[in-house]
C-alpha cells in the first residue's frame, strides 16, 4: 500500500513538473506565421518574467527606441517583455507584457494549453479588448 502511494505521488510530481511555463518559447508573426523571436520565461521570488533571447526580425544590436521608461534605448536581446506574473491555478496573471515593436505595455495572462503550447493574452482594461498569441516551446 505504501509503495502504491509513493508511485502515485511520484507520477503526480512528474506531471506537475512537466506542466511548467518555464523555459524557451518561439513566437510567430500573427499574419505571416514567420518565426519572430525566442523568449525565455523564468521565475524570481514566485513571480514570472520573460526576456527576448533571440530575434529574427531585428538587427543583432537593435535597441528599443519605442519603449518607455527604463526600457527605452535598451537592447532588444535581453529585454524583459513580461513582468510580475503570478501563478493563479492553471493561469498566470497580474503582470504586464511589452510589445517592443510599438513600445506599448499591456496587462496580460498566460495559460499553458499543453506542455508545448502557451496562450498569451495582452489587453487594455478588460481581457475582451486585446490580442492573443500562441507560443510554441523550443525543443
Amino acid at each position: 500500500m505504501k509503495s502504491l502511494l509513493i508511485i502515485i505521488i511520484t507520477i503526480l510530481s512528474a506531471v506537475s513538473y512537466g506542466q511548467s511555463i518555464l523555459g524557451k518559447w518561439q513566437t510567430f508573426d500573427d499574419k505571416t506565421k514567420e518565426k519572430k523571436a525566442i523568449i525565455e520565461i523564468f521565475k524570481t521570488d514566485n513571480l514570472y518574467f520573460a526576456k527576448i533571447t533571440e530575434s529574427f526580425v531585428s538587427e543583432k544590436n537593435a535597441i528599443c527606441k519605442t519603449c518607455k521608461g527604463d526600457k527605452r534605448d535598451q537592447p532588444i536581446i535581453g529585454l524583459i517583455i513580461i513582468d510580475n506574473l503570478k501563478r493563479d491555478g492553471d493561469e498566470y496573471n497580474g503582470g504586464t507584457i511589452l510589445d517592443p515593436e510599438n513600445g506599448k505595455t499591456y496587462k496580460c495572462f498566460l495559460k499553458l494549453i499543453n506542455n508545448n503550447k502557451l496562450k498569451i493574452r495582452g489587453y487594455l482594461g478588460f481581457s475582451l479588448f486585446g490580442r492573443t498569441q500562441y507560443w510554441i516551446r523550443k525543443e
